[in-house]
């Protein structure tokens, strides 16, 4: 007997037939979409060693058509990349993972309707991108081949309205597509109208819900969308005014229901408001935590989700750096790493799980323009 429970302790810890249990990685694969400004090469490959704390540049991918915002495909083995330019040149980039290399090789280019597509997402089973042309205010849809690469449209919506109260409402922007955890629903978020729209996925293109869209405080701006772990509450960055809103989301419609607007994100004593805009938004993956990006400010605002939803306002954290875009918030909840645009630097911060709250490591790496940093693991 005791020599089988011998045995059976080490197969617990996986040391029999030569099987051990792996640890954890130290390094993290990043990916940086950047402006194509400032000698920026497109696309860069990014090693982040969570043991030092450092950042290092392993590859690039050339792209002088503004590889904004980035999307990697559920199998590791392929990446996405809005061209973020006018409606001739507008369109989306796939490429080949050499994750060994550090290498990205480009599979093709499609055209996308609308100027200046500005966010790509894709779906759960990997069959298709989301595109959303800020310029053109266009939602568009395209499906993913075998092989990686994009095939040509299956659908694009041409979003109508203003608000001429507001420069930057002049027309439609859709902003962002989020997918849902259960990747039955996209939900389209358009600055200019202030509207979320909600799509159906899974066949051969998005169609609208039952409910086809929500509407926020005119003025707003709906931006980018965070999605609870929990796949039951949303969040809105409210751009233009600094804020963020929540929803429920029904499990089994997708609809969306509003229950609270315009919370706040910036400091009470803040004299520029008028000239700040909120950017990106992430949930740590436990759910407690969310952080949104202000750009003017210059920080990260950190809220705690309380136990309906709502989050609550507890700090502020200094991004290290000038007009905070986009920014990585670890899985494994250590660290977050922000892509500060027009100070061109990624910077690094050690998270602390149980205040949400953020210290810098004094960490960083230069790179030209830094709007969108996502993981490659």
């Amino acid at each position: 007997m005791k020599c089988f429970a011998f045995f059976v302790g080490l197969l617990a810890i996986g040391m029999v037939s030569g099987v051990q249990a792996q640890p954890k990685s130290t390094t993290d694969r990043l990916y940086v979409g950047t402006y194509s400004i400032r000698g920026s090469e497109g696309i860069y490959a990014v090693d982040f060693n969570r043991a030092s704390g450092a950042l290092s540049i392993v590859g690039t991918a050339s792209n002088k058509q503004n590889p904004s915002f980035l999307a990697l495909h559920p199998s590791k083995k392929y990446l996405y990349a809005v061209n973020e330019s006018s409606a001739s040149a507008a369109g989306a980039s796939a490429y080949k993972i050499d994750k060994a290399a550090g290498t990205l090789t480009l599979l093709n280019q499609q055209a996308t309707e609308g100027s200046g597509p500005c966010h790509v997402s894709i779906d759960k089973a990997g069959k298709m991108a989301f595109v959303s042309a800020y310029g053109g205010g266009v939602f568009t849809a395209l499906p993913i081949e075998a092989d990686g690469t994009l095939g040509t449209l299956v659908e694009q919506v041409q979003y109508e309205g203003k608000n001429p109260d507001n420069a930057r409402q002049d027309g439609p922007h859709a902003h962002s597509a989020t997918v849902s955890p259960d990747s039955k629903q996209v939900y389209v978020a358009d600055l200019g109208n202030d509207r979320v729209y909600i799509y159906n996925i899974g066949g051969n293109k998005p169609v609208p819900n039952a409910m086809p869209f929500v509407t926020v405080k005119k003025g707003s701006g709906p931006r980018h969308i965070a999605m609870h772990p929990n796949g039951r509450f949303v969040y809105l960055v409210e751009e233009l005014t600094s804020s963020m809103a929540v929803f429920t989301r029904n499990p089994k419609t997708g609809a969306l229901t509003l229950i609270q607007e315009g919370i706040a994100t910036l400091p009470a004593d803040f004299t520029g408001k008028n000239k700040n805009t909120s950017a990106d938004i992430h949930i740590d993956a436990a759910g407690k935590y969310i952080y949104q990006s202000n750009r003017g400010h210059n920080a990260l605002a950190v809220l705690k989700i309380g136990t309906n939803g709502v989050p609550t306002l507890v700090g502020h954290v200094p991004t290290g750096g000038k007009t905070p875009r986009n920014f990585w918030l670890d899985p494994r909840g250590q660290f977050v790493i922000v892509a500060n645009q027009d100070s061109d630097n990624l910077v690094v911060f050690r998270r602390n799980a149980t205040t949400g709250m953020l210290t810098p490591t004094g960490q960083e790496l230069k790179i030209p323009a830094p709007v969108c940093v996502i993981s490659g693991q």
